[in-house]
């Protein structure tokens, strides 16, 4: 065997081995614990939203959502609602932010944390029956808590893989010594493909965006964005194809610069339409109700 093509198969078979091992290594559980809390917060707010409006109340403020644990989420409602048309509004706000984990649901005594009303989500999907539904509620204020019943996996990783790591390490620099002493019948001269090269931009659609500079492009048009254009831009780029509250929009666009104006969201949101519209791939929807969704076709 030459030694060219010893030092070939040893890179590929290290290159086997890194591959198995990422397989192995979970992702970053930090990350999806705050993208998981972003949804539940979202999902909860808009279904308080549903709730008070069907009791006849669109002007009280919707309390933040608490969260006392990884598990644990918490609205406050100082009204009177509907516990009949709890159930099937939370699955369906659920259902709009992705959430398919097992939860239950208890509503609270706010004087006193008592458990006055719950149930499953078995109960809802399994048999349609959900408890204490009919029952008279007294009017005051409630604490709407929903518990999710997923178990972290928190074990350590297999020892395999760690062998997995070292072995393919030792391959890797194995082929890169030969390859550094056996000598090479071409060298290579080409500089890097710029295209290659990270740029800042946020590219979604056929149009892409740069924060630094504020320029947009669309097509073969380029604008000058305002920054306040540009920061609401960059929000539902972020947040692309996710339901996004006008409260959520506006505290995360403009709190910070004390700017805090209810319809600035739809003034701004119909700049940006207009700056896209040559895009056909990107649309801005608005959600009756609740607020905007920055949809992106693939």
């Amino acid at each position: 065997m030459s030694v060219r093509l010893f030092t070939t198969i040893a890179l590929m078979l290290s290159g086997v081995l890194i591959v198995l091992f990422a397989g192995l290594t979970p992702s970053n559980p930090a990350t999806e614990k705050t993208r998981f809390a972003r949804k539940v917060n979202l999902a909860l707010r808009r279904t308080a939203h549903h709730l008070l409006r069907k009791a006849g109340d669109d002007t009280s403020r919707i309390a933040p959502v608490q969260q006392p644990n990884a598990q644990t989420f918490l609205i406050r409602l100082d009204h009177t609602f509907d516990y009949d048309q709890l159930p099937q509004l939370l699955k369906e706000s659920f259902a709009v932010h992705a959430i398919r984990e097992n939860y239950d649901v208890a509503v609270l005594d706010c004087a006193r944390g008592e458990l006055q009303l719950g149930y499953n989500i078995n109960d809802l999907v399994g048999t349609g029956q959900v408890p204490c539904r009919g029952r008279s509620q007294k009017a005051g204020c409630y604490t709407l808590q929903v518990t999710f019943n997923t178990v972290q996996d928190e074990s350590p990783q297999p020892v395999m893989a760690w062998w997995l790591l070292a072995l393919g390490a030792c391959l890797t620099g194995l082929g890169y010594v030969v390859w550094q002493k056996w000598p090479s019948r071409q060298t290579s001269t080409e500089s890097p493909n710029p295209d290659s090269v990270s740029d800042g931009l946020l590219r979604f659609g056929t149009s892409s965006f740069n924060p630094k500079t504020l320029m947009l492009q669309v097509g073969t048009n380029r604008h000058t964005m305002t920054y306040r254009e540009a920061k609401l831009l960059q929000f539902f780029v972020e947040h692309t194809n996710q339901v996004a509250e006008r409260d959520f929009i506006l505290k995360s666009v403009w709190e910070d610069e004390g700017v805090f104006v209810g319809r600035s969201v739809d003034v701004f949101v119909s700049r940006l339409r207009k700056l896209l519209q040559e895009d056909s791939a990107v649309r801005i929807v608005a959600v009756h109700g609740v607020g905007y969704r920055f949809e992106v076709q693939v």
